[in-house]
């Protein structure tokens, strides 16, 4: 079984570039220019093809009727069967290679949605629910398909072959073409009489239908909850109240388009009729050959046909124009934070959190932390420990940088964290959140998240450091077992000792554990304990813990109070102080 591995997220594209809406959607066209070429001609060549195939047809007709010899009709029947042929050919020429283009830029649209949300993490995710981004790369991103495969090219066709069309009739009679010409540009207009409502239109239905996927991936994973307290039914009819909205508003979607549908067949039929009123006239009055009357019929519905071709597509805009705005969303996402650092790998590893200062850009309550200072020395363990909002997990994520430090810095072996390259920091960290995401992959496969191409002895060894290796070994299959989505198979016990091994493996200088520990129970927490006074030996640790038995182990205690360092010391001597660590320790809630 394949392990699983992250790719590295693209750059994102240039500024000029981030046209919103389905203009935004042409860019990701040009590298492959060729493609894009080959699929125009291909359309334009499948209704000429058509067109002509059925004007030679007419003409035949109109010889036919008025008495021309069988024998001179022979070279016009082999004439209309090759263009058939040609015809056919074109038309799966066309729908291989647009479908080949539309594709591989869909394929291109969600890496550059997984890119946008890499790029952006974690600020862009919180909050947002899972359904509704996992509906912007599936629904979404695969409506486009219709965007490149049936509407980018054939508009370019749905010119050239009306007024090729145009043309030929302003050759048989100029009147003929006068009569069609006013049609032409009224019946491409019809979506654009609506295009505001449509646009409303749609940007509704694919919210409600990202709502729907959102309250059903919620109500899958939520089964057993829903269950224990007798709520499925509720969360059900929440979920066909969902459906209902997304009818109503599909209902609304469908009537509109069914209104333009039937303004462009009323408009075609009466282009037709008045191309046939003009053609008839001139019969009688001799300005026009009988046997070429059929022909002119049939150029002008075959004018008409590519325009009212794309028409139909076009009665789809409105959504694809939402879906095209909520992909692009995430496909355009400015980074997080800016990765431009160039320095040299630290020749240590203490890390400094000098007078940082930091804010949350949505956040009402001000700054969290303030002027924080204090160091980790490379075989030191750190407890940073405080009460529910001190900003100690927040200091986690600035050492990560999953955000940026608003004032002061945070430096690793003297070198400002900003002036590494991620790649690198992310190297130097490792880190085991509190809430452990686990992947649908094997155990092994999960602890190889950051070490793919480790060896299974090695993943063993940082399992065993982990205190995990005898639970996976009783499990059905061992190291080869499937996790199910968000380790669902394991406990909340199982799966942090999972994480931790996975940061244990990777063998980083510096460790962070945001209550690593808080699953595990008293016998496999000292282990892990024991486990730790070996790692600490070469390595600096940062620990975010409540447990005291897990904070007395540390070397040292800093103590967060209003996003402040209030104090700072080993165990006994904060406890003699009778200051903020002693009161967090008297306190139940806080310190169990």
């Amino acid at each position: 079984m394949t392990d699983l591995s992250i790719e590295t997220a693209s750059a994102p594209p240039p500024e000029r570039e981030r046209a919103s809406g389905l203009l935004g959607l042409i860019p990701l066209v040009r590298n492959r220019r060729m493609v894009l070429t080959l699929t125009i001609l291909s359309g334009i060549l499948a209704q000429a093809a058509t067109l002509a195939s059925l004007a030679v047809g007419a003409w035949l007709v109109g010889r036919a009727v008025t008495g021309t010899a069988g024998e001179h009709l022979v070279p016009g029947f082999w004439l209309l069967g090759a263009l058939v042929v040609v015809a056919a050919g074109a038309r799966w020429w066309q729908a291989y290679i647009s479908h080949d283009l539309a594709f591989a830029l869909i394929e291109t649209l969600q890496v550059g949605i997984y890119d946008g949300l890499e790029r952006a993490a974690p600020g862009y995710v919180l909050g947002r629910r899972t359904g509704e981004l996992a509906s912007v790369a599936t629904n979404d991103a695969e409506l486009m398909e219709f965007f490149y495969a049936h509407t980018l090219a054939d508009y370019v066709g749905a010119v050239v072959v009306p007024l090729a069309a145009l043309a030929a009739l302003y050759v048989i009679h100029p009147l003929v073409a006068l009569a069609l010409l006013p049609f032409l540009p009224l019946v491409a207009s019809v979506p654009f009489w609506l295009a505001r409502r449509a646009g409303e239109q749609g940007a509704r239905v694919m919210e409600r239908l990202g709502l729907l996927n959102a309250e059903t991936v919620e109500m899958i994973q939520g089964q057993r909850e829903l269950a224990v307290f007798g709520r499925a039914r509720d969360f059900l009819d929440r979920l066909m109240a969902r459906t209902k909205a997304l009818a109503v508003a599909q209902r609304r979607y469908g009537s509109r388009a069914g209104l333009e549908h039937a303004a462009i067949d009323i408009l075609t039929a009466l282009a037709v009729l008045a191309v046939a009123l003009v053609g008839v006239v001139l019969v009688a009055r001799g300005g026009l050959d009988r046997a070429l009357f059929p022909l002119v019929i049939v150029l002008a519905g075959g004018a008409l046909a590519p325009v009212v071709e794309v028409t139909q597509t076009a009665r789809k805009l409105g959504e694809l124009r939402a879906g095209a705005a909520r992909v692009l969303a995430i496909f355009h996402q400015r980074p997080a934070i800016a990765d431009r650092g160039r320095d040299a790998r630290p020749a240590d590893t203490t890390v400094r959190f000098e007078n940082v200062g930091f804010a949350y850009a949505d956040s009402s309550r001000g700054a969290v932390l303030n002027d924080v200072d204090f160091v980790v020395q490379p075989g030191e363990t750190v407890a940073l420990v405080g009460r529910s909002g001190a900003g100690k997990s927040t200091c986690a994520n600035l050492l990560l940088r999953f955000w940026d430090v608003g004032t002061g810095r945070i430096s690793i072996g003297g070198h400002d964290i900003r002036e590494l390259p991620l790649s690198l920091l992310r190297k130097l960290v490792a880190y085991v959140p509190q809430d452990v995401h686990l992947f649908n992959e094997t155990v092994a496969g999960n602890i190889r998240l950051g070490m793919r191409g480790a060896s299974l002895a090695e993943v063993e060894r940082a399992a065993r450091l982990a205190q995990a290796h005898d639970f996976i070994i009783d499990l059905p299959d061992g190291y080869d077992t499937i996790c199910s989505e968000r380790g669902a198979r394991l406990s909340g016990g199982q799966r942090q000792r999972v994480a931790i091994a996975r940061a244990l493996l990777v063998e980083a200088p510096i460790l962070v554990l945001d209550e690593a520990s808080s699953s595990l129970d008293t016998e496999n927490e000292r282990a892990l304990q024991a486990a730790m006074d070996e790692l600490r030996r070469d390595r600096a640790v940062l620990v975010i813990a409540h447990r005291l038995s897990t904070i007395r182990s540390a070397d040292r205690i800093v103590v967060l109070d209003g996003g402040r360092v209030v104090e700072e010391g080993g165990h006994d001597d904060l406890l003699a102080r009778g200051g903020a660590y002693a009161g967090l320790v008297a306190s139940s809630e806080e310190f169990q």
